[in-house]
């Protein structure tokens, strides 16, 4: 995840030195064959990227990467959704960061309640009843 002031293509920059040998998932940003080229080639990081729709050769992602993006899309809209994650009024870097680890961790209690109750932890809006 990269900060709002840092465009995202400015991001594999800083990976390809830190990270190598592992699997990257990616926005449209990182849609370029040069981007994915270069830090294939520097860093053994294959990026998966969806294509899109209108793309002459599109290959069709995996089952298995299509759902693990639809978790990370759904967990995202819901801690905007239910935990008002953009609407954050701290004052402190220290308040916020207390802020956001508050919020992911009762997101995480709730999935974890979902879990032990055998439900799909995807629902946490039910998680209580």
């Amino acid at each position: 995840m990269t900060v709002a002031n840092v465009h995202d293509i400015h991001y594999p920059d800083d990976v390809k030195w830190v990270y190598h040998d592992c699997f990257m998932l990616g926005d449209k940003g990182y849609l370029s064959a040069d981007v994915q080229q270069n830090l294939f080639e520097t860093a053994h990081i294959r990026a998966e990227v969806p294509y899109r729709l209108n793309r002459e050769n599109r290959k069709r992602s995996s089952w298995a990467y299509r759902c693990f993006r639809k978790r990370i899309e759904t967990v995202f809209s819901q801690l905007n959704d239910r935990f008002m994650m953009i609407r954050n009024y701290a004052k402190q870097t220290c308040g916020l960061f207390t802020r956001t680890a508050a919020k992911i961790g009762a997101m995480t209690v709730l999935q974890y309640v979902n879990f032990c109750n055998y439900r799909n932890i995807g629902y946490v809006k039910y998680a209580l009843f």
